[in-house]
């Protein structure tokens, strides 16, 4: 399971004012759709999913090639997400890591081969969680992994869907926290996935709750706090942003 976020917005605590929403009356409906979709059953064959290069893993096919998406416009300016290449990109992230407020959630600061060997399982594998850089006017200042959390092992621990799509991040620079940006670049993000994976019907993701500034962030991008999940390293918030809600929060 991937870490919790880490350096959204320190200035945000207020958000979390807004009162927390239970569980919704149709939670028990929220349940596994025991027909498994082509890409799932795929992770299951002999075949490979694809020859496409490192940057998407496995060929993108499990997160509709993300390489592919290209830039959204934000609050903030234009923004993109840009799949990690650990010999362009290792440096950076493992400065970011390194961060104290970074990597009080993250717990991957040390020397570079901490975060190459966290970077280095999601490139090597079928694709499920693919790490990226986000890169707002050019410049690379947030890392983030975009995962599918149905077949995360987090779908243990809530009602999961096929598809459900999942968001960690970490915002990379002091000077971009703290201004409202890790809020807009949540919004553009969850935008992202609803618009490039037409079979998604909820972005999700689980900060951890002592982070209270990352809750309020997505508070603040469109996600219902839905539930607390006691999950094996920390217990946590399920923020869910739904397709069907998007245009209203």
């Amino acid at each position: 399971m991937p870490p919790t976020e880490s350096g959204i917005d320190p200035g945000s605590e207020k958000a979390f004012d807004h009162p927390l929403e239970g569980p919704p009356d149709d939670a028990l409906d929220d349940t596994l759709d025991l027909h498994l979709p082509s890409d799932i059953t795929a992770l299951f064959s002999d075949a490979p999913l694809s020859a496409d290069p490192a940057d998407s893993p496995r060929g993108g096919l499990l997160l509709d090639h993300i390489n592919d998406w290209g830039p959204t416009a934000t609050t903030a300016g234009p923004f993109q997400l840009v799949p990690v290449r650990i010999e362009r990109d290792l440096p950076l992230i493992s400065a970011w890591m390194n961060d104290p407020a970074v990597a009080a959630f993250w717990e991957l600061a040390g020397p570079e081969e901490i975060t190459a060997a966290h970077l280095r399982a999601q490139l090597d594998g079928d694709g499920r969680s693919v790490p990226c850089l986000g890169v707002l006017g050019g410049v690379p200042m947030s890392y983030w992994e975009i995962y599918r959390a149905d077949l995360d092992p987090v779908a243990r621990y809530y009602p999961a869907r096929p598809h459900d799509t999942g968001l960690h991040l970490l915002i990379g620079g002091v000077a971009d926290r703290g201004r409202g940006i890790g809020t807009a670049l949540l919004r553009a993000t969850a935008d992202l996935v609803l618009d490039h994976r037409p079979q998604c019907g909820r972005v999700v993701a689980e900060p951890d709750l002592r982070n209270i500034p990352s809750v309020a962030a997505f508070l603040g991008a469109g996600f219902r706090y839905a539930a607390e999940l006691d999950l094996p390293a920390k217990r946590a918030a399920l923020m869910i942003r739904d397709r069907a809600h998007r245009n209203l929060l």
